[in-house]
């Protein structure tokens, strides 16, 4: 039987670890609810600009835009990964990395060159232990991404793209579905004309055409009507990513303190109930003592 002393003291230890996710389970809660508020007011304006350049990019218009014409050769791509600086939120950063690596993968043998800027401390960290070299890093991202530090990268990405200097820009994040469900996700944001493959169902939902059949007329000039939508659809897209990212982080390290919290009160109970075990048995054992010195001191 174990030291019911020793039992008492890692009973009070997995109390004060209890106390501790406890506090980042109620931490993680708060701001899971202020990013899911900040990426909900997105969405609607992301959606809508998405499906106005999906809807272009087929109307038949003979407008065209650099960003919207997919390239005839991809000799150079970026892959842009989003992970966390925090730990303790469960297998939210591995299920990144592990896209990351299998898309990687894919990635090299179709595109000659292929350079990865990675954001948060634990991506960047986790492909330098997989022997991937990383050319641009991010640390600056938290719960709230602002959009002016994400405005920032998306016109270094448009630059780079319209230069010529990357013909292909992936980005691989976790998509915020459900409270209960996230999923590692990979998109092309770049060329902008692969955008909207998947809003084609919500488009449909909403009365949006986005078919040949799509009539615009243009005012002032469709010129310059395109070079203000285009870009800025691309840099709602990738904000978007930004807060997705950041909302399925939040719940992730939520339901991994839940998980350690309840796993420490099993735990708390558990020792109890060998304490006083052992307790019953030191406390019997004492008694034992006293009654044989009694019998020794009459005898």
């Amino acid at each position: 039987m174990a030291n019911a002393r020793a039992l008492d003291k890692r009973r009070k230890s997995v109390r004060n670890i209890r106390k501790i996710t406890r506090t980042m389970e109620l931490i993680a809660t708060a701001r899971y609810k202020k990013a899911m508020d900040r990426a909900a007011a997105v969405t609607a304006y992301t959606d809508k600009l998405s499906h106005i350049v999906k809807s272009l990019a087929a109307s038949g218009t003979e407008v065209q835009h650099p960003l919207l014409q997919p390239r005839e050769e991809t000799k150079n791509a970026s892959l842009l990964v989003l992970s966390s600086n925090r730990g303790l939120c469960g297998g939210y950063n591995a299920s990144v990395l592990r896209s990351t690596m299998s898309h990687l993968k894919t990635m090299r043998e179709e595109v000659p060159g292929v350079s990865i800027d990675v954001s948060g401390k634990r991506g960047i960290n986790g492909l330098k232990f997989r022997g991937v070299d990383v050319e641009d890093q991010y640390l600056h991202f938290e719960d709230q991404p602002a959009y002016a530090e994400v405005e920032k990268i998306a016109s270094m990405y448009l630059e780079k793209f319209i230069t010529g200097k990357i013909d292909r820009l992936d980005v691989i994040y976790t998509k915020f579905i459900s409270t209960s469900k996230q999923v590692a996700t990979i998109e092309t944001l770049l060329p902008l004309g692969s955008l909207g493959d998947d809003l084609d169902d919500e488009a449909t939902t909403a009365g949006v055409s986005t078919g040949p059949s799509a009539e615009y007329e243009f005012l002032p000039s469709a010129e310059s009507i395109l070079e203000e939508v285009v870009p800025t659809s691309f840099k709602a897209k990738l904000f978007k990513c930004f807060l997705d990212a950041a909302v399925s982080e939040q719940v992730a390290r939520m339901i991994a303190m839940k998980g350690a919290t309840e796993s420490a009160g099993d735990m708390i109970k558990q020792l109890s109930m060998t304490y006083n075990r052992a307790r019953q048995s030191q406390i019997t054992g004492e008694i034992m003592e006293i009654i044989g010195g009694v019998e020794a001191l009459e005898g």
